[in-house]
């Protein structure tokens, strides 16, 4: 096996690829509830686009590709929890969540938020708890597989979970 090969393995494979059942579970779960907070972020921006933030400029396509971006990773994420989509999922929730602060801080684009506006916190709340989520998700699926790549079993085809 090259060191390509290793590396492609490692990132895109998912938790079926694991030993232990506890990180396969974990893994699992963990993506599961990442992904509700992607999908539910995806919700919120497309209900505010809808609502008027379209006819912001700028701001409004943000919005729209945000909810469209989300609502796939949620399905992808849900689907084949790999490590790198679990990463992906991460830095777009957090960054989503980066953009509201800056927003509401600085301004953005021209266009000044506030976390009055409806489900702003929430929103907030939920990015910032769904990224955290994927984090640690990406983290035990990493852990667990350097384990058992340490242990000689680079190759192991994956079970089916």
């Amino acid at each position: 096996m090259t060191s390509r090969d290793a590396i492609t393995t490692f990132l895109w494979r998912g938790p079926g690829a694991l030993s232990s059942l506890a990180a396969r579970w974990s893994v699992n779960l963990l993506a599961a509830a990442g992904a509700a907070m992607l999908g539910w972020s995806a919700q919120i921006h497309l209900d505010l686009w809808a609502q008027g933030y379209k006819d912001i400029s700028v701001i409004g396509p943000l919005f729209l590709i945000q909810g469209i971006a989300c609502a796939l990773l949620t399905i992808v994420v849900v689907a084949f929890r790999r490590l790198a989509l679990l990463a992906i999922g991460a830095a777009t929730l957090v960054a989503t969540a980066a953009g509201l602060l800056l927003s509401v801080n600085y301004g953005l684009f021209g266009f000044k938020d506030s976390l009055l506006v409806p489900d702003a916190k929430a929103s907030l709340i939920g990015e910032l708890v769904g990224g955290g989520l994927l984090v640690v998700g990406a983290l035990v699926l990493m852990l667990a597989r350097q384990r058992v790549l340490v242990a000689g079993n680079p190759s192991r085809e994956p079970s089916r979970t």
